[in-house]
């Protein structure tokens, strides 16, 4: 677990014009979330509910038009990410914070070779000669356990597996050892063991590294394995904050008891998936009140009418009164 916070998102909001005209429609509303130094927060929520564009709001990297940031502060130890000019906020990209993207099958540039893209960032951060970065690559590729490395770097990406890519990926955002990984969906596209080793490998270079990793991802196994602390997302808002400890065994929020209810359970059980009836509602179209209410089982008149605030980690009226 961490101590000082090394990141701190305020009040977020992020939106985006609607063809055609009319009032914004916000894809991110109001997010608050802090991770600490050292510290493995995950974000997670269904498809659609805005995490990707959180990270991406770290980074500068809202697509703009149409999106823009409206609102809120992005504090990275204590300095305003969106009071940054873009110099300095391509500085810190890559260096003190770097991004690893869901799909490894396309996030590597076709024409160069694995160990180039590696030591481009090394060259442009870090001010290194071409083959002083050269072999700062190949030993990248050996600390993300790329065998033979030395001819892995001279490989084209279409010559390596989705595993060996994705390490490449975890290369490339390392290389500048970053105080902040943030991992959006990592394993997403990868088979079931090598998603395994690839979430083995963050955690331990984030111990060999003193990092720390924001995961962005719908996968509860991945949220169980990695983090100290878990931020539930949906329909553009967090709803649920808290350990992961406390969010497996007492979920409050009637949409993380319903995440976990719809997990597969790998055993002998034989039961039916159970799951969350309905999506995500988009941001053109989110309803009055709580903005789970549609798909909620329990929902009460109150939920219906009113949008609750965030109290004790918590965003729902029932939640607040202890009757979920």
């Amino acid at each position: 677990m961490g101590g000082a916070n090394l990141l701190a998102i305020e009040d977020l909001r992020v939106a985006f014009d609607r063809e055609g005209g009319g009032p914004p429609a916000y894809a991110v509303d109001s997010v608050s979330l802090s991770i600490a130094e050292g510290e493995v927060a995950c974000l997670v929520g269904e498809s659609g509910c805005g995490k990707s564009l959180t990270a991406l709001s770290v980074l500068g990297l809202v697509p703009s038009p149409p999106g823009r940031i409206e609102a809120g502060r992005i504090l990275f130890r204590g300095t305003d990410l969106l009071r940054l000019a873009p110099h300095a906020m391509r500085a810190l990209r890559g260096a003190s914070i770097s991004m690893v993207f869901q799909e490894p099958m396309t996030s590597l540039n076709p024409v160069l070779t694995c160990g180039s893209q590696i030591a481009e960032v090394l060259r442009a951060h870090r001010s290194l000669g071409r083959r002083e970065a050269g072999r700062a690559a190949v030993e990248m590729l050996r600390l993300v356990g790329i065998a033979d490395p030395a001819a892995r770097a001279g490989d084209y990406p279409h010559r390596l597996s989705g595993g060996m890519r994705q390490r490449v990926l975890l290369a490339i955002a390392l290389a500048c050892r970053p105080a902040l990984l943030i991992a959006d969906e990592p394993t997403t596209a990868l088979d079931v063991t090598i998603q395994a080793q690839i979430l083995r490998l963050i955690l331990d270079l984030k111990e060999s590294i003193r990092m720390s990793v924001l995961f962005i991802t719908h996968d509860l196994a991945v949220v169980a394995e990695a983090a100290d602390r878990v931020a539930v997302m949906y329909a553009g808002e967090i709803v649920e904050e808290g350990s992961v400890g406390d969010l497996f065994r007492r979920p409050k929020h009637p949409y993380t008891q319903a995440l976990l209810r719809a997990a597969p359970v790998l055993s002998g059980d034989t039961a039916p998936l159970r799951p969350i009836e309905g999506s995500v509602a988009t941001p053109e179209e989110r309803p009055e009140g709580c903005r789970f209410h549609p798909r909620c089982p329990i929902a009460e008149s109150v939920c219906r009418e009113a949008h609750p605030d965030i109290e004790a980690g918590v965003r729902c009226h029932l939640a607040q009164k202890g009757r979920t």
